[in-house]
C-alpha cells in the first residue's frame, strides 16, 4: 500500500492504483503527524495478533467490520520527499530516511512503524522465522534502487505454499452445513485461459459462508469460465460464477495432476485483479 501525502491531504493507494483512503481512515489521521510535506511512502497494512504476527484473516475481519482501529502500517520504503526523487537511492539509504521519519513520530502514533531489517544468511533467517510460526521472509539487495513490480532485486520466501487463485464456482453445501460446500479454483495462463486447480472448503466460518455466498450469488452465470474441459466432481450441483473474486489459499503441495493438495482458505484479496492471478512457481 502506498502512502501519498501531499497538499495537506494523504491517500492511501493499493498497488493496483484502487483508493483505499476511506478503508483506512484510522491510519490517515495518525500519517498526518509525520513531518513531511510532500512524500510517497511503500508498506504494508496488517492486523496483528496476541503473539504480534499479522493474520490475514484479521484483517479481512477489521474491513468487513469497518473497525479501521486495529490497522498497522509498516512502512519499508520511500519514493518521494519533498520535492526530491529518491527512487534511483540504494535501498539502505531509503530505508535510512524512513527509520529518521518514524522515529519523530509522537509516541501516540504507534501504529505507523519502520519495518526492520537483517543482514546476514537468508537461508538461516528463514529456519528461523518458520519455527517461530511466521508466514516467511523477504530478500532484498542493499544497494538496489527502486524498481516498481517484482524484479531479482527481492524475492518472497516462504514457509508454507500460499498464493492467490481466482473463483470460478462452488458447490452445494452437505449435511447441516450453510451457504456453500467449497469454491472452486483457478489460475490464469497464456493471458486469458483460466485454468481449474481444485476446490477448497476448509477454512471457513459461518459469518464467512454467509457472506461469500452472498458475493458468489451476484456473481452467477450459466457456463463455467474454466478452459479445462472436465472439472473432477463438477456435476449439476455446481454453481458456476464469474471470475471476479480472487481467494487467499493455503496448501501443501501440487497432485502430479495440477491440483491443490489439503487447501485452507485464508480470506478473500480486495486488492488485486483476478486477471493478475497467475501460478507461482520457486525460483
Amino acid at each position: 500500500m502506498f502512502c501519498r501525502i501531499g497538499a495537506g491531504k494523504v491517500q492511501f493507494i493499493s498497488r493496483n492504483q484502487q483508493d483505499w483512503t476511506g478503508k483506512v481512515s484510522s491510519l490517515v489521521t495518525l500519517a498526518t503527524e509525520l513531518k513531511v510535506k510532500q512524500a510517497i511512502l511503500d508498506g504494508e497494512v496488517v492486523v496483528l495478533d496476541s503473539k504480534g504476527i499479522s493474520s490475514f484473516q484479521a484483517l479481512q475481519n477489521s474491513f468487513s467490520e469497518r473497525q479501521t482501529n486495529r490497522l498497522v502500517y509498516f512502512v519499508f520504503d520511500i519514493l518521494h520527499l519533498d520535492g526530491f526523487d529518491l527512487t534511483g537511492a540504494a535501498l539502505e539509504r531509503r530505508k535510512a530516511v524512513v527509520k529518521s521519519l518514524i522515529d519523530n513520530l509522537p509516541t501516540r502514533v504507534h501504529r505507523l512503524r519502520y519495518s526492520e531489517h537483517l543482514l546476514g544468511s537468508g537461508a538461516a533467517f528463514l529456519r528461523k522465522m518458520c519455527r517461530l510460526g511466521l508466514e516467511g521472509m523477504i530478500s532484498k539487495r542493499r544497494d538496489a534502487p527502486y524498481i516498481p513490480g517484482r524484479t531479482g532485486a527481492w524475492l518472497k520466501s516462504k514457509c508454507r505454499q500460499e498464493q492467490e487463485f481466482v473463483v470460478g464456482g462452488y458447490t452445494r453445501p452437505a449435511g447441516s452445513r450453510i451457504g456453500f460446500g467449497a469454491l472452486l479454483l483457478g489460475y490464469y495462463q497464456a493471458g486469458s485461459k483460466l485454468i481449474y486447480a481444485g476446490r477448497v472448503g476448509t477454512g471457513f466460518n459461518s459469518r464467512s459462508l454467509r457472506d461469500i455466498l452472498s458475493r458468489l450469488k451476484s456473481l452467477e452465470q450459466k457456463a463455467s469460465s474454466f478452459a479445462t474441459k472436465r472439472i473432477p466432481g463438477a456435476t449439476g450441483a455446481v454453481h458456476w460464477v464469474q471470475p471476479k473474486l480472487v481467494a487467499q489459499i493455503q496448501f501443501n503441495n501440487w497432485t502430479d495432476d495440477s491440483l491443490l493438495r489439503q487447501a485452507a482458505f485464508l480470506g478473500l484479496r480486495q486488492d488485486k485483479p483476478s486477471r493478475e492471478v497467475k501460478r507461482e512457481r520457486a525460483v
